[in-house]
Order: C-alpha cells, then sequence, then structure tokens
C-alpha cells in the first residue's frame, strides 16, 4: 500500500474507537491493575500484593472486572476522539499534502476534549467497576455490568453522576490524545524522514512506543486525580487541582506517579496494539477497496 492509496481513499471515522476497543481486551487486566493502585491511600502496595490479592479474592476473571465499562468508554472516548482528530487535522493539511506538528497537537487537543466530555460516563462507571473488587463488603456497588452501572448510577445518585470528574477526564483526554495520537504521527513522520518506511510495522511500534512513553509520564498525575475523584464517595475530592494539592500535602509528591508502572506496561502495549490494529483496519480497507474499483 502506497502513501498515495491512502491520500485517495478515506477510512471510516470510527476505525480509531474499533482499533481501541481490540487493544482493550488485551489491556485490560493492566488498567485494572492501574486502578487499584491509585485508589489506594497510606499503604505502599506493591504490584505484586495486589495482583495476588485479586486472584486470591476473586481468581482469573476479577482481572477482567469492568471490561463492559472499559469497551463502551473505548467505542465513545475513542471514536470520537481520533474521529475529531484526524478530521481537523485533514482541514489544516498544506499544500503538498503533508501536515505541521502544531496542526497535529491542535487537532489532538481538541479531539481529545471532546471525546472527554462523551466518554465520561463510562468511565466514571469503568473506575467504579474496577475498584469494587478492594473495597469492604458494605461499600462495594456490585454494579452486574455496564448497563446497570449506569442504570443505577442514574437512579441512586442523579444524572449529574455522569459527569463525576468531568473536568480532570477532559483535561486528561486533551493531554492523551496530544501526546498519544498527535505525537504518533509526530515520530512517525520524524523515523520517515530518517529513512524507515511508513507502511513497516517496525515504524508503527517504534512510533507507538515512543507516545506511550511521553503520554504515561505526562498524563499520569491528571489520570490519578481523576480516577480519586470518579471513586470518590465523599467531597473529599472536589476538583483536580484540589485532589492534587491534597495528594502532594498528605502523601507527597511521588503520590502523582502511583500507578505509573502498570500504567506503561498497560499504556504502552494498548498504545501499540491500538496503531497496529488501526494501520491494519486501514490497509486491509483501504486494499478492498482499491481492488473493487480495478474490477470495476
Amino acid at each position: 500500500m502506497s502513501q498515495g492509496s491512502k491520500q485517495t481513499i478515506s477510512t471510516p471515522f470510527y476505525f480509531g474507537g474499533v482499533a481501541s476497543c481490540s487493544a482493550a481486551v488485551f489491556t485490560h487486566p493492566m488498567d485494572l491493575l492501574k486502578v487499584r493502585l491509585q485508589t489506594n491511600i497510606g499503604s505502599k502496595a506493591s504490584i505484586g500484593k495486589v495482583v495476588s490479592e485479586i486472584f486470591r479474592v476473586q481468581g482469573v476473571s476479577g482481572f477482567y472486572r469492568g471490561l463492559s465499562a472499559a469497551l463502551l468508554r473505548q467505542a465513545s472516548y475513542s471514536t470520537v476522539r481520533f474521529g475529531i482528530y484526524e478530521k481537523l487535522r485533514g482541514k489544516m493539511k498544506r499544500s503538498d499534502g503533508s501536515v505541521s506538528h502544531l496542526a497535529s497537537m491542535v487537532s489532538g487537543i481538541v479531539g481529545g476534549a471532546v471525546g472527554g466530555v462523551f466518554g465520561n460516563p463510562a468511565d466514571v462507571a469503568n473506575v467504579r467497576m474496577q475498584n469494587d473488587g478492594s473495597l469492604p463488603a458494605n461499600q462495594k456497588r456490585n454494579y452486574k455490568n455496564i448497563f446497570d452501572a449506569l442504570t443505577r448510577m442514574a437512579r441512586e445518585e442523579g444524572y449529574k453522576s455522569f459527569f463525576v470528574g468531568l473536568g480532570p477526564n477532559v483535561t486528561r483526554g486533551m493531554v492523551v490524545t496530544m501526546s498519544q495520537v498527535a505525537f504518533y504521527d509526530i515520530f512517525k513522520s520524524t523515523l520517515v524522514g530518517y529513512g524507515m518506511s511508513p507502511e513497516n510495522i517496525s515504524t508503527h511500534l517504534s512510533s507507538s512506543l515512543l507516545a506511550a512513553l511521553l503520554t504515561t509520564t505526562v498524563t499520569n498525575p491528571i489520570d490519578i486525580a481523576k480516577t480519586r475523584i470518579m471513586n470518590s464517595k465523599g467531597r473529599e475530592y472536589t476538583g483536580m487541582i484540589n485532589t492534587i494539592v491534597s495528594m502532594v500535602k498528605n502523601e507527597g509528591s511521588l503520590s502523582l506517579f502511583k500507578g505509573w508502572a502498570p500504567s506503561l506496561l498497560r499504556l504502552g502495549p494498548h498504545t501499540i496494539l491500538v496503531f497496529v490494529f488501526l494501520e491494519q483496519y486501514k490497509s486491509l480497507y483501504i486494499k478492498y477497496f482499491s481492488a473493487s474499483k480495478q474490477q470495476i
């Protein structure tokens, strides 16, 4: 597949969401582990300790707690953010077909902001379902699935519960989409400039790994604030700034990077899989329609 064929055949906007859902199936256990570590207050729980506790109490199925919510979140959040990103980026192409780094970053920020709004309800349910297994019996919410979670949230807390943590989530969406999606394209174009093939899977793997390292580092403080707010039952966390300040004051500055390792272990493979799936879906789509046009 040539770059020229990519430019003449537009791929569906929802491929980003489909690729993200595909990746989530494989990386959900690490996302769950990240949430458990981020919501842990005070004690220094290790990754090994949390893994053994999940397996002891819930078995293997415990690592897939909240998968339905994670898939709905990706289907809403990632479909919107990728769709808007590619649409805006396409409109800002130069006359030679290239796109500036700034245009890519702006497209990522806008796409991430809108995607964060659309994905917030499923994200709240996702965080709660993933963390439920670590709570005392009298505090468990025991949501059966994503639909039960959303129904009960609306009935028991009102529709405002769908937008708990919206500020941090939108902020995170902006930063993630800029650092992950936009910088994937930036890293890819840079590597291609050094002689790597844009169609080679090694280029996709290298670009996505670099994007994952950047994204994990810059989003962890925002991510942990979002997780704490969404999982909160009281008023101990009232906003992103309040949460970050409270954590630094009570738990130290390193608390902002709780769960960094599992975040990388989750975000690294997730980012790689998203873009590998995305590139393959686009390639298959283009090949199919190219063959169809030739037959006509």
